[in-house]
């Protein structure tokens, strides 16, 4: 990816302000440039796997790639593509065969040598994801003692990898999953159910090519990096049962608006007339190594470095930011304007997931809607700046990556006789910052660790 602009609207969103406020503009976004390229799948691999003639070193550890009959790489996600680019350049022909599962926009441009590409659709899955599974299920048949697997998993495999396990319909699941997202579920709650009505997710993938060794190289997008929730854990352990699933579907008012499929599948979960996902503990786990190359907390560093460079007094705050977008504006805005009360340049970085709980007719994303919350209580603030963005590039069903917002944001919708906090109300937050300014555009960046937010403050 080398050093070109990620974000391409960057001199447009600079050009908004003047002074001390477009500085802090510009070093706003280089920091979040920063923040991705760190977390790319190439720079994310480079730091944990390499290859000395025959041996393959993944982390402190050595594989003698001649030990075994086949090698196989797999994979599923949104980084899935650029992991794969590196893993071909390591290995070389000691590859024998896989496949790739990406989103269609990226599967379409992918050049893999070695590696067949099989295009599905995010967020939602489709019949595409259904045939994407089943050719990588396939391959996992075909796996026996002499077999390395590589496994490249990425944000997005949940949705990229479906797989409903009988009696669910494709159709059923992507219902479940639109109910799961609007409910405002955490994506621990959201994949607790997914993995409990999948024929492949939470550890399953990985019971069938235990039969092999399995290296599972990971770029996780989950809030506290947990194994078992990135992708829905194809390879993990886990420790969710059909109680939770039960659980998650009752707390959030869902389980009589669900399919009836679905309750059926968990009830017999519950009776124990369905097989549990493998558990922590479970034998096939002592064939199987889970590595997590990149997550937000990378990200964060690699944007605090960048800002100290830049002269300010830099910390990251947190890397497990949770909860309501709009109430995290509101406690970001509030960050900033505690740091207004100091003097010099001051950063803050926050990196995790919010969610949305959706409530209007709008159009947004949980970065948008954070950062129009964070203007609404920023009116009037001088010499402050806060960037929320995905690092995937996408953020809700739109094409930005976040927003920009500042001080003076509130101000500029005013002008046009907008009022923000309606927008907000609306969860139209996207349609606001398209008319006011402030989108930021960067297309699909080829990762995902969730999301970044950086607060900046300076006197001049």
């Amino acid at each position: 990816m080398g050093k070109r602009v990620l974000i391409s609207n960057f001199d447009e969103l600079v050009g908004m302000r003047k002074g001390v406020a477009a500085r802090l503009r510009r070093h706003a976004l280089r920091a979040v440039e920063a923040a991705i390229r760190d977390v790319t799948p190439r720079n994310s691999l480079k730091r944990n796997i390499r290859r000395r003639g025959s041996k393959l070193v993944v982390a402190n550890r050595r594989v003698d790639l001649k030990r075994f009959e086949r090698i196989l790489v797999l994979g599923a996600g949104k980084a899935s593509i650029g992991m794969a680019e590196y893993i071909e350049e390591v290995l070389g022909d000691f590859i024998s065969e896989g496949a790739i599962v990406a989103p269609r926009e990226l599967a379409e441009k992918a050049r893999l040598e070695k590696l067949e590409v099989l295009p599905s659709t995010h967020p939602i899955p489709s019949e595409l994801g259904v045939k994407a599974a089943s050719r990588i299920l396939e391959y996992a048949e075909g796996v026996g003692e002499k077999t390395l697997t590589l496994f490249l998993l990425s944000g997005g495999a949940s949705a990229l990898l479906p797989m409903p396990a009988d009696p669910v319909t494709l159709q059923d699941k992507v219902e479940v999953t639109k109910l799961l997202l609007a409910s405002g579920a955490n994506i621990d709650e959201v994949n607790a159910v997914r993995k409990h009505i999948s024929g492949i997710k939470g550890g399953l993938l990985g019971r069938r090519l235990s039969k092999g060794l399995v290296i599972s190289l990971i770029i996780s997008d989950v809030v506290g990096d947990k194994l078992e929730t990135i992708g829905s854990g194809p390879t993990a352990p886990d420790p969710t049962t059909f109680k939770d699933a039960y659980e998650v579907l009752n707390k959030y008012g869902l389980w009589d608006k669900i399919p009836e499929s679905v309750r059926h599948r968990i009830r017999l979960g519950l009776d124990g007339r369905v097989e549990e996902t493998p558990k922590p503990g479970d034998p096939i786990f002592k064939r199987i190594t889970n590595l997590i190359v990149a997550s937000v907390g990378d990200a964060c560093k690699a944007a605090e470095k960048y800002l100290r460079s830049k002269g300010y007094r830099s910390m990251t705050l947190t890397r497990f930011m949770e909860g309501e977008a709009r109430e995290i504006g509101i406690f970001a805005a509030g960050l900033l304007r505690q740091l207004s009360e100091r003097r010099g340049k001051h950063a803050i970085v926050m990196g995790g997931e919010t969610t949305v709980t959706v409530k209007g007719k709008g159009t947004g994303g949980r970065n948008q809607e954070l950062a129009l919350s964070a203007s609404i209580k920023l009116r009037g603030l001088k010499n402050c700046c806060l960037v929320s963005v995905g690092t995937d590039g996408v953020d809700g069903p739109t094409d930005a990556a976040g927003a920009i917002v500042d001080g003076e944001t509130y101000q500029d919708a005013l002008r046009l006789g907008l009022n923000p906090a309606e927008f907000l109300a609306e969860n139209d937050s996207n349609t606001f910052f398209k008319r006011v300014g402030g989108l930021i555009t960067t297309g699909y960046t080829g990762t995902n660790v969730g999301d970044v937010v950086v607060l900046l403050k300076a006197d001049r």
